[in-house]
């Protein structure tokens, strides 16, 4: 069987995606950080999957067919966290295929890769 180990991303400056997503997600890097790669995971031994940060020199997608979905457990949750999320680096993403009713939040990490903040009480 199967499982999901690591979500890899590609970033132009591993140290700096790394300081973004630490403090995001409060992980924290599994050995050294390197010039061009990183692996992040849950602080004090909880579990999740890991967040691998890889150098690339791939510009950024403006639809990316894969990225990360954060989930928020309220409304009130989610404006908490993209306005904490927005004072860490990342920056809201004007995104015109929001539904009328949208329960997330689309953002850009300091390297420009897309993810969303979920209000998960709507569900």
């Amino acid at each position: 069987m199967l499982t999901i180990g690591s979500v890899v991303l590609g970033v132009s400056d591993v140290r700096r995606a790394a300081a973004f997503w630490t403090r995001a997600l409060g992980y924290v890097p599994r050995g050294e950080i390197e010039d061009d790669w990183v692996v992040l995971v849950p602080a004090d031994g909880r579990s999740g999957p890991r967040l691998s940060l890889g150098r690339s020199d791939t510009p950024v997608q403006g639809r990316p067919r894969v990225h990360l979905d954060l989930y928020a457990g309220d409304a009130d949750d989610q404006a908490t966290e993209v306005e904490r999320l927005v004072s860490l680096g990342a920056r809201r993403v004007r995104w015109e295929l929001y539904p009328p009713d949208a329960d997330f939040i689309v953002l850009a990490d300091p390297d420009g890769n897309r993810f969303c903040v979920i209000d998960t009480g709507r569900g």
